[in-house]
């Protein structure tokens, strides 16, 4: 145990997350939205979350641009600080999960095993891996941020998908076609899983 760590003891809550989760009425877990840059993953996940909302559910939303403006603007775009921002977003998104809330998490997680460190902070129903699938041919059509036609210029360097690698998930518990499905479609298929597995 580091110097740091041999002084901290871990506080239990007075309120429990089972307390928590009884007065949302529904269950708190991530749905964890990987994929390509440009993909739909950030547009699913606020979509989806205005209708959760709607209903009365607590929910956030953690982007992963938003993120690097406050927690980790620290972070560059190396493999090492690509492994430290899926990280830090891993313990934020448990703390969410402990709080009772539902937290939609949009992220390109490029590496299937940052991914699984993730999943791994959880219990097994508190972890939906949602595959935001778009091919990179349609990805650089959209390029609403001007970024993959950067990366092709090389001004950007390590790009997933250009530069850097992008492993797909391997069993994702839902993958969604943002090139065949509407935005529409696409919460609509999270609704209805979300519900078959009584987690709303």
């Amino acid at each position: 145990m580091s110097d740091k760590q041999e002084n901290i003891v871990w506080h239990e809550s007075t309120i429990t997350k089972q307390e928590r989760r009884k007065q949302n009425g529904h269950q708190s877990f991530i749905l964890w939205f990987t994929g390509l840059s440009a993909s739909g993953k950030s547009t699913v996940a606020n979509a989806l979350a205005s209708s959760l909302f709607e209903q009365g559910k607590q929910v956030y939303v953690l982007d992963g641009d938003n993120v690097r403006h406050g927690l980790n603007k620290d972070l560059g775009f190396k493999e090492e600080d690509r492994k430290e921002n899926i990280r830090r977003i891993g313990e934020v998104s448990k703390l969410f999960v402990d709080s009772g809330q539902i937290v939609l998490t949009a992220f390109i997680s490029p590496y299937r095993k940052d991914r699984d460190l993730v999943r791994s902070l959880v219990g097994p129903e508190e972890f939906i891996e949602v595959y935001v699938h778009c091919s990179l041919e349609e990805c650089e059509k959209r390029d609403p941020k001007g970024l993959y036609k950067k990366a092709r210029n090389h001004e950007i360097p390590s790009f997933t998908g250009i530069s850097a690698p992008y492993e797909e998930p391997k069993d994702p518990e839902m993958v969604l076609d943002t090139e065949k499905y509407s935005i529409k479609q696409c919460v609509e298929s999270l609704l209805t899983e979300l519900k078959q597995k009584q987690l709303i």
